[in-house]
């Protein structure tokens, strides 16, 4: 049986190809278009609308809504103020509460989410750290151990230049590493613009959820 999840803000859908990965028909929906979405199928729209619409169609939805007020940099950024950066968390988990089936939201440290589950790309053997937030409701997920990282993400630091096994997936310069090390990095071969990456969690983040997921839809127990 095909299990069917919507992906919700999907960007060019390094959510969807973790899903895929999982076994899921992934339909991505974004306001912005996505010519290279990873998923099987692409609406362009409102997400929110389209879920109200639609969303009775799928088995599972996935959301990573805006919260650009929790990113670490703006918060660092004497400049920015709250309102002046959308937050889109909490009329997505309202929206999802109507629903009936599983939901998950991802969002980035420092977010208002439930931290049913928090996830590192060292925990996959990736180039980023790219830590993650998943508010999860629906089905059990079993949190992996959070390996000590190898050490610095490489690039400059006040005028100081770091080495290390990690890239930084964000802005440009700085010895943040080129669109090739990214793609690698993150495993995303298919993304061609910084801004798509900037945008996306890797695959390996939602393949180990699809996976829970799918055993959960399917009747069978995940153990701690």
């Amino acid at each position: 049986m095909t299990y069917n999840i919507l992906d919700l803000f999907s960007a060019a859908g390094g959510a969807a190809r973790g899903y895929q990965n999982a076994g899921f028909h992934v339909t991505g929906v974004d306001i912005n278009p996505q010519p290279n979405y990873a998923g099987d199928a692409f609406v362009q729209g409102d997400a929110l609308e389209y879920l109200a619409a639609h969303g009775h169609e799928y088995d599972a939805v996935h959301g990573s809504p805006p919260c650009q007020a929790s990113c670490t940099l703006i918060k660092g950024n004497q400049r920015a103020t709250a309102g002046n950066h959308i937050n889109l968390i909490p009329a997505t988990r309202a929206a999802f509460a109507k629903l009936t089936v599983p939901t998950i939201i991802e969002n980035v440290q420092g977010s208002d989410l439930r931290r049913d589950l928090t996830l590192c790309g060292e925990m996959f053997g990736l180039g980023v750290i790219r830590h993650r937030y998943f508010e999860v409701t629906g089905f059990e997920v079993t949190q992996p151990e959070h390996r000590k990282h190898r050490g610095r993400v490489r690039g400059w630091r006040h005028g100081t230049y770091y080495d290390g096994p990690y890239v930084a997936p964000y802005g440009k310069g700085g010895g943040k590493g080129t669109l090739d090390e990214w793609r690698e990095a993150m495993e995303v071969p298919w993304m061609e613009t910084h801004q798509e990456i900037t945008e996306c969690i890797p695959p390996k983040f939602t393949e180990l959820i699809g996976q829970q997921l799918m055993r959960s839809l399917n009747g069978v127990h995940v153990s701690a």
